[in-house]
């Protein structure tokens, strides 16, 4: 596998909390107001949307540091294969984050959240040591 197969996943996972988003938007039940969304989210009491929202910001969150370790890999010479394996790992973990959470799986939900920061760490770990 080569770099481009990381920054495939690096693009999809930028774009996940996007479609979360659509979904706490289109499960909420009442209609969207674009003038003040955030005042309307927090007025959803559907917990689908909810989660999906949840799901929304913990993208957000994870999405730097997962970007920083495949671009830092590569930096150090980490193998393509390697890196591109490890992001479609995370990829994959991220994507079974968003559905278990909209789905109210909390531990499966934990669980797939774990695997996918332990593979972005392992990201980084061996991107320092690449340089060390």
């Amino acid at each position: 596998m080569s770099y481009a197969v990381a920054y495939w996943c690096v693009l999809i996972v930028a774009l996940l909390p996007y479609l979360w988003t659509s979904v706490a938007k289109a499960s909420a039940g009442a209609r969207y107001d674009n003038r003040n969304p955030r005042a309307w989210q927090a007025r959803q009491d559907n917990p689908r949307s909810q989660w999906a929202h949840a799901a929304q910001l913990n993208g957000f969150e994870a999405f730097p540091m997962f970007a920083a370790g495949v671009l830092m890999a590569q930096a150090a010479h980490v193998g393509a294969n390697t890196v591109a394996t490890l992001a479609l790992v995370i990829l994959a973990a991220r994507v079974a984050h968003g559905l278990a959470y909209i789905a109210g799986h909390a531990g499966l939900r934990s669980l797939v959240w774990f695997v996918g920061f332990s593979c972005t760490l392992a990201l980084l770990v061996m991107a320092a040591l690449g340089v060390a």
